[in-house]
């Protein structure tokens, strides 16, 4: 039982700009998971915030934010080794031509 990779994460439907701000959500949540934000939220003012009340609706969302917080590590690691490849290129490049 291990961990799901980001490749095999199904991602949930793009949340539409008009959803977006029809639910009032502030810029920084506007991202792929908006579209399981806007349910939560419904659901916590609907139950006062209370603790035990939208358990599913918020590990689906914070699974999602971490899943796309994973997709940007991915992101840069692979930008990285990217940058390191073309550096030795040039460098054996330079190498040989001296």
């Amino acid at each position: 039982m291990g961990h799901e990779s980001v490749e095999d994460y199904q991602w949930p439907p793009v949340a539409s700009a008009q959803e977006m701000k029809d639910a009032k959500l502030p810029l920084p949540y506007r991202d792929r998971c908006a579209s399981l934000l806007i349910p939560l939220n419904k659901c916590r003012h609907e139950f006062y915030y209370l603790p035990w009340k939208c358990i599913d609706e918020r590990h689906t969302y914070e699974k999602c934010e971490y899943m796309e917080f994973q997709a940007r590590v991915n992101a840069l690691k692979k930008q990285k080794a990217a940058a390191a490849r073309a550096a030795a290129e040039v460098e054996a490049a330079a190498a040989l031509s001296s």
